[in-house]
């Protein structure tokens, strides 16, 4: 490996700066500090970072030894997606419940709640909220991530998610440019595509992108999807005409007028890495117009200095402008500035307010064929059909209702099942469970519940044709069986009752949970 250790020129000081790294860990190995010493400016958190959150504010000061101004990122959008909570998840319901209650007030109060927590942790950077409109429900990465299917109702609650965050001196990263909703592929795995007409993107797409301009966002993340009707063949994250020629355009001229930071997705995303590797994708999202490149999944030092490299290599060698590597460094550093002076009496300026995410996560709650619904007396049993989780969300983050339930009536047990032991897809789709599968599962259900009611909890249920096989054949033996959806309610509602929550956060378990029980405030 070719490297320019110990280099400190002003070429490859820009080339650390435009870099969001990760590392392994929850103390920052000396690389990253050496690192940040010679104009490395920013780096990413994530799930294994993570213990508890001393541990975290113990991580971040020990970074602001080496960097006073660094911006620390975390993708914490409350919700399915967390890191701050990844072991207990999350104390805030995600955007898809937001949008259900429909109170930008109380979204604008939960992100503000949510920043104090970031920035009393020393975390500066969210990358958050996803602006995606959910129009395709088949959707495999965003889905309950998003605020939902409606433009208006998208660019309402994303302007107040970003003032609630930057209130609380944190900045906020508007994502996946120019819109992630309209896709039946994850970008981890491939490259999406969307084709749909201009005007369908600017009526669509770009209208909580607008909002989160207008709402002052510090930061925009691009998104590895393809868009022909932009006349690009690259994705948006490589493309002038999208990055350039669409966000950064003035408004007068068709585009969002955005001067602030364009954070790349991370490259090691297939979408990106399978077609111009980390480094080359770098070099091609900085000329394209993005400014900071997340480089999340590794962790090493290793490709760290690879892409630095590949920076000052292509500067050197004609195929990136120098003026725009100098650009993006700086646009890194402006950053870096305001969070600094941002974060200063922010925290101290906000009353907390612990109690917001569940009073979020209960109004959210739709409960249907509840008429003559009685709380069970004692123990129930849970059955929960789980698909793979997305790397987004990771399958580390428990979620649920079965723990809660649990603690309120001992003697409940909780059981998982997915697709492969129906013979179906367990993963993502298209194949339905087999007769004998089916069989076998209710059989298995029926015998473990005894006499308990049954409460069947389902994530997408309309997205798993083996999971709404299992559902329903549980329900033709059952059908006093209680049903949670957890994810995106788009299959008619089945169940006495159906709930319904609009997210797998924690604190939505628990609101489901108290309208089983009928103990507790949803109740």
């Amino acid at each position: 490996m070719t490297t320019l250790a110990g280099s400190t020129d002003t070429l490859t000081r820009d080339a650390l700066a435009v870099l969001q790294p990760s590392f392994l860990g929850t103390t920052p190995p000396d690389w990253v500090l050496r690192r940040l010493d010679e104009g490395l400016t920013g780096v990413g958190l994530f799930g294994r970072n993570i213990e508890n959150p001393e541990q975290v504010a113990r991580l971040t000061a020990r970074l602001r030894d080496a960097r006073p101004d660094v911006l620390v990122a975390m993708d914490e959008e409350g919700g399915d997606v967390t890191r701050l909570e990844v072991r207990t998840g999350s104390s805030f319901p995600g955007n898809l419940a937001l949008g259900a209650v429909d109170d930008p007030g109380l979204t604008r109060a939960v992100a503000r709640e949510l920043g104090r927590r970031l920035a009393e942790v020393g975390v500066n950077l969210d990358w958050a909220p996803s602006a995606d409109v959910n129009s395709n429900p088949d959707n495999p990465v965003i889905g309950a991530r998003s605020f939902g299917a409606d433009p208006a109702l998208v660019a309402r609650h994303t302007a107040a998610y970003i003032e609630g965050l930057q209130d609380a001196g944190v900045s906020a990263c508007a994502k996946h440019f120019p819109g992630h909703g309209d896709t039946n592929v994850d970008s981890h795995h491939a490259m999406p595509r969307i084709d749909v007409p201009v005007d369908v993107l600017r009526e669509r797409e770009l209208v909580p992108f607008r909002a989160a301009v207008a709402a002052g966002t510090k930061a925009v993340m691009s998104a590895h999807i393809l868009l022909p009707a932009l006349r690009t063949d690259v994705p948006a994250t490589v493309s002038p005409a999208v990055l350039t020629g669409l966000l950064r355009a003035p408004v007068a001229d068709g585009g969002l007028g955005f001067t602030g930071l364009i954070i790349t997705d991370a490259l090691e995303m297939q979408a990106i890495a399978a077609t111009y590797g980390i480094e080359g994708g770098a070099v091609r999202a900085v000329a394209a117009g993005a400014d900071a490149m997340c480089i999340g999944a590794r962790g090493d030092e290793e490709i760290v200095l690879r892409t630095r490299d590949a920076l000052v290599a292509a500067v050197r060698g004609g195929d990136l402008p120098e003026e725009r590597l100098a650009d993006a460094a700086a646009r890194v550093r402006a950053l870096a500035a305001w969070s600094a002076s941002a974060a200063s009496g922010a925290v101290e300026g906000i009353a907390p307010d612990p109690g917001i995410g569940q009073a979020a996560a209960r109004r959210a709650l739709r409960v249907t064929g509840a008429a003559g619904y009685e709380p069970p007396a004692g123990p129930v049993y849970v059955a929960g059909f789980t698909p793979v989780a997305s790397i987004a969300v990771g399958q580390e983050t428990p979620w649920g209702v079965g723990a809660e339930l649990e603690r309120a009536l001992p003697g409940t047990e909780s059981a998982v099942f997915d697709g492969s032991s129906l013979g179906a897809d367990g993963g993502g789709g298209g194949k339905a469970a087999s007769r004998e599968g089916l069989s076998a599962l209710t059989a298995n259900v029926l015998a473990a519940a005894g006499d308990r009611r049954i409460v069947a909890v389902v994530r997408d249920v309309h997205r798993h044709p083996w999971m709404a096989d299992a559902l329903d054949a549980l329900l033709a033996a059952r059908p006093d069986t209680v049903v949670v959806e957890m994810g995106v309610p788009q299959a008619p509602p089945r169940g006495a009752p159906h709930i319904a929550t609009h997210g797998a956060a924690r604190v939505c378990g628990r609101a489901a949970a108290e309208v089983i029980t009928g103990k507790g405030a949803g109740a």
